[in-house]
């Protein structure tokens, strides 16, 4: 079988699995606990180092993990984070690098995180989904538990900044599908897949007390200025920010 004609065969039958859906998206993106403020000077932010997955999208919507774009995308969301530190109007402390066993409770809370993330998402960001313990006006109730503290042991921070990013770019089998869907039953498929999660964690309580997340973020994070693009999406709405000019912390624009 030639490699065009499977492709055309697993379109087909991806197509039969989705045939009847509608694309669904948040219709909010982030979110303030009620009554939180963060002043400026306010006790340090421990900066976690991001969790970042990057890959490619199958013909039938199966996420590949890319190596090599992974470490393009670590080391361009990680300037861009720097770049950006100095607007958030606290001092931010970078999470030495764990060893041991502090490697795997860092790794299960930023595996948590992610988790509340899209739960905030299905559940109360997009409001036809949203739980009726979640739907009165300004509510905003999500934890990550008491025990999260752990992960800020000796560093004097009262908060930490949990940032997530996975992306999927869609492969030329994924293209050709999302034409077949459009042309074919007229339906609409994504071909790429680009989520952000930010959230800052009251490292007292363990009350996340901000979350800006969305599932169609933008910015190629493989490069400078996609990179820079994706942290100020990332970073927009945070509690206390400075203000300041945006082209201060994204590159400029290719013409």
């Amino acid at each position: 079988m030639s490699v065009c004609r499977a492709v055309v065969v697993a379109c087909w039958v991806a197509l039969g699995s989705i045939a009847a859906a509608g694309p669904a998206g948040a219709q909010e993106r982030s979110a303030v606990r009620p009554g939180f403020t963060l002043p400026r000077g306010a006790a340090p932010i421990l900066l976690l180092r991001p969790r970042i997955i990057v890959g490619a999208q199958s013909t039938a919507g199966l996420f590949q993990a890319n190596a090599d774009w992974t470490a393009q995308a670590r080391e361009q969301i990680e300037a861009a984070l720097a770049a950006a530190q100095r607007t958030l109007g606290n001092e931010v402390v970078r999470a030495p690098e764990a060893i041991g066993a502090d490697t795997r409770l860092i790794a299960d809370y930023q595996a948590l995180f992610a988790v509340v993330a899209r739960s905030v998402i299905d559940d109360q960001f997009f409001k036809r989904n949203r739980l009726p313990t979640k739907r009165r006006a300004g509510q905003f109730d999500w934890t990550l538990g008491p025990d999260v503290a752990r992960i800020a042991r000796g560093q004097g921070c009262g908060y930490a900044l949990f940032v997530d990013t996975e992306d999927a770019y869609g492969s030329t089998g994924r293209k050709i599908f999302q034409v077949l869907a459009a042309v074919t039953v007229g339906v609409g498929v994504r071909s790429g897949e680009h989520t952000g999660y930010a959230g800052l964690v009251d490292l007292r309580t363990g009350d996340l007390v901000w979350l800006n997340a969305d599932r169609q973020m933008g910015g190629d994070v493989r490069t400078p200025e996609g990179a820079a693009k994706r942290v100020a999406e990332l970073l927009d709405g945070f509690p206390g920010r400075a203000e300041v000019p945006v082209t201060s912390v994204a590159a400029p624009k290719a013409r």
